[in-house]
């Protein structure tokens, strides 16, 4: 189990973070938190609620990621498939996902 350098903290949290002003504009902040391999991100939206997004997880590489969706029914993240049809991707590919389903496809 690697941990993420902090370069790659910092250029995760850049990438999310800038993604998430582009498409998604639900979005007022987005926080991204670290527990050893994986980094959490957790929105903020304009009508001041949160809701948890996804759980990432390092695998040596700061371009592909593993993908957990947080579920509110069961209160805790779960592996997912990305709609690529493979189990790591973007975190941009990721947050996405998570956004799509909870916040609904702004286009």
């Amino acid at each position: 189990m690697a941990t993420p350098p902090e370069s790659t903290k910092h250029s995760l949290h850049y990438r999310l973070v800038t993604h998430a002003r582009a498409r998604w504009p639900q979005i007022t902040d987005l926080d991204v938190r670290y527990r050893g391999q994986f980094a959490y991100a957790t929105a903020h939206l304009d009508d001041g609620t949160t809701q948890p997004l996804i759980r990432l997880r390092y695998g040596g590489s700061a371009h592909h990621w593993g993908f957990g969706l947080y579920l509110a029914s069961s209160d805790r993240y779960e592996d997912q498939i990305l709609p690529s049809g493979l189990p790591i991707g973007s975190p941009e590919e990721a947050l996405d996902c998570a956004c799509g389903l909870y916040l609904g496809d702004p286009t």
